[in-house]
């Protein structure tokens, strides 16, 4: 396959877990970090990728946390593969009825792993448009969710980005949802394609280095698929950084404002 078309986004709250996790990343292909420290996170880093991407000849994206211990890596190919040849726009795991603690909406998927025809979307991209998909009709949908595992909410905006699926969706974009199973230690979950485990979210990535409990699990996780020695594999590709510097000031002033508004009234 050819990979030049094919990049990675990770938005990253914590650095010293991305600089391990980042070598179990798919080779060879270019990789995008969006500095998330400063909160930037969900429907504003989506905002902040199209912008800063579009133009560039990306043709597939993949969007990984740095929370994301990959396992068989290669599947990724496979998986764009598998979207290139049935016109499917986006691939990720449903936010309810799959993972044990997301009881979320099951028709739309979480950013922690995702695919994105990232072409297709450039092409159609209305951001104006996007925002204003945060809705949710009755019976829109027909997904078959009522055999799923675990709890779920079809009336659920838990998520401010779901406006970005939603979106997709209502312009007739093909979904691929990826199954997944729990891990032992109840709190990570397996990703699973061709019915083969491809990558371990292991969740509380901000967690990593501060909490005893959550740092110890994560590592045990990564102890599984990294040795944990210096120069254990080289990067053939250089990473690239962006950071809004002002957003934390923006984000301050909009909440201001807001508050400003809800007493006037």
């Amino acid at each position: 396959m050819n990979k030049s078309p094919i990049a990675i986004l990770t938005t990253v709250a914590n650095f010293e877990l991305y600089q391990k996790t980042v070598q179990l990343f798919p080779e060879n292909v270019q990789k995008y970090v969006i500095d998330g420290r400063n909160g930037m996170h969900g429907i504003h880093s989506i905002l902040f990728m199209i912008n800063k991407l579009k133009g560039k000849g990306i043709e597939w994206l993949v969007m990984a946390d740095e929370d994301v211990v990959f396992k068989n890596s290669e599947a990724v190919f496979s998986i764009i593969e598998k979207m290139k040849n049935n016109d499917i726009t986006v691939c990720g795991v449903r936010d309810g009825g799959i993972i044990s603690h997301r009881n979320y909406n099951p028709y739309l998927i979480n950013t922690f792993f995702s695919i994105l025809n990232f072409k297709e979307i450039e092409v159609i991209w209305n951001e104006k448009e996007m925002l204003s998909n945060q809705f949710l009709t009755e019976n829109e949908f027909d997904d078959e969710v009522a055999k799923l595992f675990y709890e779920y909410d079809i009336s659920s905006l838990y998520e401010p980005y779901y406006c970005f699926y939603l979106w997709l969706r209502r312009k007739g974009k093909k979904f691929l949802f990826l199954d997944s199973v729990m891990e032992e230690d109840g709190v990570s979950n397996n990703v699973i394609f061709n019915d083969e485990i491809i990558l371990c979210h292991t969740w509380y990535a901000r967690s990593y280095g501060l909490s005893e409990k959550h740092t110890k699990r994560i590592n045990n996780l990564l102890g599984k698929a990294l040795n944990f020695e210096i120069n254990r594999k080289q990067q053939k590709s250089k990473i690239i950084f962006y950071k809004k510097k002002t957003f934390a000031i923006e984000q301050m002033i909009k909440k201001q404002y807001r508050r400003i508004c809800l007493k006037l009234k």
